[in-house]
């Protein structure tokens, strides 16, 4: 037979706010140009320095421009979203991996921890290598 308490699940426990918030504790002050900078942020990067010059000799600059055009209206959508979900629930040294885990299932948080462990890992294989191209240029 399955117990139901009266006490309410982490989901809908309240947050806490301003009166009861340390100086440790993480605050609701992410603001919409935070979120834009961060959208700006990752859609230019090494790609844009690095591997524009053969898509450019290919396609021409008004096909790049379109096509990253098309890329930022995706990474401001998935940045809003992530920045709207961390502003609802700030955290303390949270990842979106806790927010699965959070709100799906364990499983889930665990697969999308290490996603993110071996994407950033490979991120900075990517990085020193277009660093090292570059500076050979």
């Amino acid at each position: 037979m399955i117990q139901r308490s009266e006490e309410p699940s982490s989901v809908e426990k309240p947050f806490s706010t301003g009166a009861d918030m340390d100086k440790n504790s993480t605050h609701r002050n992410i603001k919409s140009r935070h979120t834009q900078m961060l959208a700006i942020g990752g859609t230019i990067g090494t790609g844009l320095f690095v591997g524009i010059g053969q898509a450019l000799a290919i396609s021409g600059p008004l096909n790049i421009f379109l096509a990253y055009t098309v890329i930022c209206c995706f990474v401001y959508g998935v940045m809003t979203a992530t920045c709207e979900v961390n502003t609802y629930m700030p955290l303390p040294g949270s990842s979106m991996a806790s927010y699965g885990t959070r709100y799906v299932s364990k499983s889930l948080g665990f697969a999308m921890g290490w996603l993110y462990w071996y994407s950033f890992g490979i991120l900075f294989a990517y990085e020193i290598t277009a660093a090292a191209l570059v500076i050979n240029y």
